[in-house]
C-alpha cells in the first residue's frame, strides 16, 4: 500500500518544457517500460517531439499513480557504490488499458509513429510459433466480439484485441501506418507478433488484415535492464528528503542495452543517443541476452530457491551456483558468434548479478520457469549435445527447475521441456546428478 504523501507530488514540480506531442503509444505501463523505452526516449536529442501515451495491462494502479503526477516519475539507478536519480518526463499520458476511447484517440493522431509493447511473454496469448492460441478464451472472445460488433462497439481486453482496435481506428481515419515494436523476451519478437496479429486481423476483418500487411512494420528487439519491482521501502527512501513526493518511482541498475531491427515508416526518436543499436540481424544479440542473462537468471532463481536464497545477489554468492552460472555462460558462448563479444558480456553480468543493492527477487524470476527454460536453456543444451559436448550446466539448470517444482520423475521432467533431450540418456543422467547434488546441499 502506498503511504499518504506529506508534500506536493511531482506534478507540482512541473516539466522543464511543454509536454511533447503523443507520437508513441505503449502497452504495458510497468517498471520495465519506464526504466527502458521511456528512459531512452527521455535521453534522445529530439525528445521534445516524442511524447508517450502509456496504457496499463491487467492492473490500473500505475495509471492512477502516474496520472496524478502528470506522468512524471523518479528513476533511480542503483549501483553497488551508490544511487543517481532523475525525473523522467517522456510519458505525457498514463491511462488504464480499459480506457478505449483514449486508446482510439491516440491511434487516430496523424503524427503517431510507433506502438511499443512490454506485456511479458504470456501477455501475447499466442502459441510458440506466433500462431493464435485457440484455447485462450480471452483472445477468442475478443476476436469474435471485434468481428461481430461495429467499430468501437466492443471492448476488447487482450493486447491483440486492443492493438487491432487501435490500428483499425487508424485505417478508418485514412492515416499512414506505424511501426509496432514488441520489447519482450520472445525470440524474433517482431515476426512472432506479426504472425499472430495478422492471423487475428484476418478473423476480424480481411480489409484490416490487408491494411496491416501493407502499412504496418514490425520491429524485432532485444532489451536488457534489470528492473525489480519497486517496494514500499524503495518509495520511502526516494521520498525521504525529496522536495516533491513520488508515489511511483522506479529502481533499476545502471546498465542498459537495446538492440532493434526493422523499419520505422513514420520516423523514430534518436534512441541511439542513449546507446540503442540498430542492426540488420538481431538474432545473435537476442540469443546472447536470452541464453546468458535470462538463462542464468532462470538457473539462479530455481537453484537459489531450492537452497534457501531470496535474491539474485544472494544466489550468486553461493559458490556452487556461481560456478554453474560461469559454466552455463561458457556453453552459451560456444553457440554465439564472436562479434557479440560473449566473454565481455559475461564479465558485465557477473558484476550486475553480484550488485547487492538491486534486490531482484528469485520468486519473481522463477514464475513460468518451464516456458522460460524452453527458450533460454534447451536450445543451448540441444546444440551442445549435437556438438558432442556434455551440456552439464544446462542439465544443472533443468535440475534446479525440477528441484523447485513438482514434476514427477526426472524423465518426465526432461520430456516436458524437450523430447529430444529426454531421449538422450547422458543428458538425463546429468540432470539426475544435479538433482542429487541439490538434495544433498539442501539437507546440509
Amino acid at each position: 500500500m502506498t503511504p499518504p504523501l506529506s508534500r506536493p507530488n511531482l506534478a507540482a514540480a512541473g516539466r522543464d518544457s511543454a509536454a511533447a506531442p503523443v507520437r508513441i503509444v505503449h502497452f504495458g505501463l510497468g517498471a520495465f517500460h519506464r526504466a527502458h523505452q521511456a528512459w531512452y526516449t527521455q535521453h534522445a536529442r529530439d525528445r521534445d517531439q516524442w511524447g508517450i501515451a502509456a496504457f496499463t495491462g491487467r492492473s490500473d494502479r500505475n495509471a492512477r499513480l502516474l496520472d496524478a503526477q502528470d506522468g512524471l516519475y523518479t528513476l533511480v539507478r542503483r549501483g553497488a557504490g551508490g544511487d543517481t536519480s532523475e525525473v523522467v518526463t517522456s510519458i505525457v499520458q498514463a491511462r488504464p488499458g480499459s480506457d478505449l476511447p483514449a486508446l482510439i484517440a491516440a491511434f487516430s493522431r496523424p503524427e503517431l509513429a510507433i506502438a511499443t509493447i512490454t506485456v511479458t511473454e504470456r501477455g501475447y496469448r499466442l502459441a510458440w510459433d506466433g500462431g493464435l492460441d485457440r484455447e485462450d478464451a480471452g483472445l477468442t472472445a475478443d476476436l469474435a466480439g471485434l468481428a461481430s460488433e461495429p467499430f468501437g462497439g466492443f471492448a476488447p481486453t487482450t493486447l491483440l484485441g486492443r492493438l487491432l482496435l487501435g490500428l483499425d481506428a487508424r485505417r478508418r481515419a485514412r492515416l499512414p501506418g506505424i511501426a509496432v515494436v514488441p520489447c519482450d523476451n520472445v525470440p524474433d519478437n517482431g515476426r512472432f507478433l506479426s504472425t499472430g496479429l495478422l492471423q487475428a486481423a484476418a478473423e476480424v476483418d480481411t480489409g484490416l488484415a490487408a491494411w496491416i500487411s501493407a502499412e504496418v512494420s514490425f520491429v524485432s528487439t532485444s532489451v536488457d535492464r534489470i528492473t525489480p519491482r519497486t517496494t514500499a521501502a524503495d518509495v520511502a527512501a526516494v521520498n525521504r528528503d525529496a522536495p516533491f513526493q513520488d508515489a511511483a518511482p522506479v529502481i533499476t541498475e545502471p546498465f542498459t542495452d537495446w538492440v532493434l531491427s526493422g523499419d520505422f515508416p513514420a520516423g523514430r526518436p534518436c534512441w541511439e543517443d542513449a546507446g540503442a543499436r540498430f542492426t540488420a540481424d538481431i538474432e545473435p544479440w537476442e540469443r546472447r541476452k536470452l541464453w546468458m542473462l535470462n538463462g542464468a537468471h532462470t538457473m539462479l532463481a530455481n537453484g537459489g530457491l531450492a537452497l534457501g536464497h531470496e535474491t539474485v545477489a544472494g544466489a550468486m554468492g553461493d559458490p556452487r551456483l556461481r560456478e554453474m552460472v560461469d559454466a552455463l555462460w561458457d556453453e552459451a558462448a560456444a553457440q554465439l558468434p564472436a562479434e557479440v563479444e560473449p566473454p565481455a558480456y559475461a564479465e558485465q553480468l557477473r558484476t550486475r548479478f553480484a550488485n547487492p543493492r538491486i534486490e531482484h527477487r528469485l520468486a519473481q524470476i522463477a514464475a513460468d520457469s518451464a516456458a522460460k527454460l524452453k527458450l533460454r536453456i534447451i536450445p543451448v543444451a540441444v546444440a551442445e549435445r549435437a556438438a558432442g559436448r556434455p551440456a552439464g550446466a544446462c542439465a544443472f539448470a533443468v535440475a534446479c527447475w525440477a528441484a523447485a517444482s513438482v514434476v514427477g520423475d526426472v524423465e518426465t521432467a526432461v520430456h516436458a521441456l524437450s523430447p529430444v533431450l529426454a531421449a538422450d540418456g547422458g543428458f538425463v543422467d546429468a540432470v539426475r546428478r544435479g538433482l542429487d547434488e541439490l538434495g544433498r546441499r539442501g539437507a546440509a
